[in-house]
């Protein structure tokens, strides 16, 4: 079972960048598809990116096409989401969590405690 701790959040103004860390425990990490999600206040939460077991497939959110790049080191267990030219309805608390390949549904709904980020207008 894989462990997750998401990291790097914060407060940006508009334009901005930010860039999300999701450290993983366990040794089965590279057997596992990884999405990062999102939920806003009074929203469901949703996927916003997603990166294959080895990292050569990625997709995105319509939302944050052009924006946001996910990758992942097998090596270090970790998954990055880079955030650029950030907006305001960016602003939601951002989890990792491993994922199905086949629909990119988390494997588990279980969930860390995740990083916010806020975006000033």
């Amino acid at each position: 079972q894989v462990q997750l701790v998401e990291s790097g959040g914060g407060l940006v103004q508009a334009g901005g960048s930010l860039r999300l860390s999701c450290a993983a425990s366990g040794r089965t990490f590279s057997s596992y598809a990884m999405g990062w999600f999102r939920q806003a206040p009074g929203k469901e939460r949703e996927l916003v990116a997603a990166i294959s077991r080895s990292g050569g497939r990625t997709d995105y959110a319509d939302s944050v096409t052009g924006r946001f790049i996910i990758s992942r080191d097998n090596a270090k267990n970790t998954v990055l989401l880079q955030m650029n030219s950030l907006k305001p309805e960016d602003t939601a608390v951002y989890y990792c969590n491993a994922v199905r390949s086949s629909d990119y549904r988390p494997v588990k709904d279980l969930w860390g405690q995740g990083t916010q980020v806020t975006v000033s207008s």
